[in-house]
């Protein structure tokens, strides 16, 4: 009987654990190293600094179009902790505004939503449809341009901009219209909003972020190495011998997964191999985008909503994760927010004084029950390195999961996954190279789950209307 194939995954965020996954079902031997003391990486828990129960370093939400993730929380037993909303909330000047699917087949389903927003003029939602329409008729990606350079080429209103394109793609991609590439935003609104009425749905965890990725399944299935630091890789014969240890201990494998941010590999990686592999000079040439989180606790309820994306000012998003969390007790009427302000680059140098002295003006003038609220606790994280900043051009940067040694593979959010740096990425560069380990030792699987189909209508309206590959305006 041929010997159990054994995985040494290197890091325990989403892409290592995905893999980690799924190379166990497989029947694997795995075992995942981790140097913080949780998993989940970038996407995780900790304690705030009186203790009680985990809090998630940012609020992390899903759409309907994320075919992996959510495959891979089915895989991990977690898949009913999550709470799903048919229903985006706005809130703007003019009061709430819904965005929900309309009783009409994609990509027409949320047309109703936008002629009743709220604090959409007329000539902002033809300019949005023209927009949509423009995205619709691309068969091939955009130039590589910034999302504003091609807004601005679609004679975009400001309104537009503001109160829609920039509020959706800066949650969605944590990067702001003049950085993040056209290819990007392009993506998200025809996978989420326009190719199948099931990708804008919303999903958002009603437990901590620990609770999705330490399951008791996933222990069970793998070796779980917490609060151990990879030091570096060694080569022998041309291919990957061990893992040494910050701790002085080494980890040996038949194949090697790496799973942590392109910096760290650099340094994980021997002089060697950095010489024969011309693509790995650009792994410390990622920019990285940050993200705030500021979590308050009030003595009161100060809102009913579950959650709204805010226009026109800092805080860009507010949770109500009472309502997220059915298994708290209410009867105490306490309310906890989770705000969260995404491209944080404006907040970076701020003090945690003047942050939340900006974000309580705004959520009292949000919520006018605020004003009487007494403020009971608040925990401020920023997340300097929340996300690659995937600008024009920055896709030769990205890897593919193979690598010139035959036992060392690649995944991250960060790595040539065909979508944007979000979590969706990161569990397909899991699946992938989980694919190719397999493959290497000669017992192929499948993993990867494709995307949502294409509707009937969006797929006849891609057919009919004339292509458009320069992204010109029409």
């Amino acid at each position: 009987m041929a010997p159990i194939p054994r995985v040494a995954i290197i890091g325990g965020g989403l892409a290592g654990l995905a893999a980690a996954a799924c190379l166990a079902e497989a029947g694997f031997e795995v075992e995942v190293v981790e140097k913080r003391a949780v998993l989940g990486g970038r996407a995780s828990s900790f304690l705030p600094p009186d203790g009680g129960s985990p809090i998630d370093n940012c609020q992390h939400v899903l759409l309907g179009c994320c075919t992996n993730l959510l495959d891979f929380y089915r895989r991990a037993g977690t898949a009913s902790r999550l709470r799903y909303y048919s229903s985006f909330f706005f809130l703007g000047p003019r009061g709430l505004s819904a965005v929900s699917a309309a009783a009409l087949p994609a990509p027409l389903h949320l047309l109703p939503s936008l002629l009743r927003f709220r604090d959409l003029g007329w000539d902002d939602r033809r300019a949005i449809a023209r927009g949509m329409l423009a995205i619709l008729r691309h068969r091939e990606p955009p130039r590589e341009e910034t999302m504003l350079a091609w807004l601005r080429r679609q004679r975009q209103t400001e309104g537009a901009m503001e109160n829609f394109w920039r509020v959706v793609l800066t949650s969605a991609l944590n990067e702001d219209l003049e950085r993040v590439s056209s290819r990007h935003g392009f993506q998200v609104f025809w996978e989420a909003f326009l190719k199948n009425r099931r990708g804008y749905r919303m999903a958002v965890p009603a437990v901590p972020l620990s609770e999705l990725y330490a399951s008791r399944i996933l222990g069970e299935r793998c070796s779980l190495r917490l609060s151990t630091a990879a030091a570096s890789l060694s080569c022998a014969e041309g291919k990957i011998a061990r893992l040494e240890l910050r701790d002085g201990g080494t980890v040996t494998a038949d194949y090697f997964l790496s799973a942590v941010p392109p910096d760290a590999l650099a340094s994980l990686l021997p002089e060697e191999v950095a010489a024969c592999w011309p693509q790995a000079a650009g792994l410390k040439r990622f920019e990285w985008s940050p993200i705030t989180g500021i979590h308050l606790w009030f003595d009161r309820r100060v809102t009913q909503i579950a959650h709204a994306a805010v226009l026109g000012r800092t805080i860009q998003w507010v949770f109500n994760r009472v309502n997220a969390s059915p298994q708290e007790d209410h009867a105490e009427k306490q309310q906890y927010l989770q705000v969260v302000v995404s491209a944080s680059r404006t907040l970076a140098e701020m003090r945690r004084e003047e942050i939340l002295e900006l974000v309580l003006r705004e959520l009292r003038e949000l919520f006018p029950a605020a004003r009487q609220a007494q403020l009971l606790q608040a925990v401020i994280v920023k997340e300097m390195k929340a996300t690659p900043s995937l600008q024009p051009d920055s896709e030769s940067l990205r890897l593919n999961a193979q690598t010139p040694l035959p036992n060392l593979f690649l995944a991250g959010d960060w790595t040539a996954t065909g979508w944007p740096a979000t979590m969706e990425g990161a569990v397909r560069s899991g699946y992938r190279a989980a694919e190719l380990i397999t493959q290497a030792a000669g017992r192929p699987r499948s993993f990867l789950l494709p995307d949502l189909p294409t509707a009937p209508l969006a797929r006849l309206l891609r057919l009919l209307l004339p292509a458009s590959t320069s992204g010109g305006t029409f």
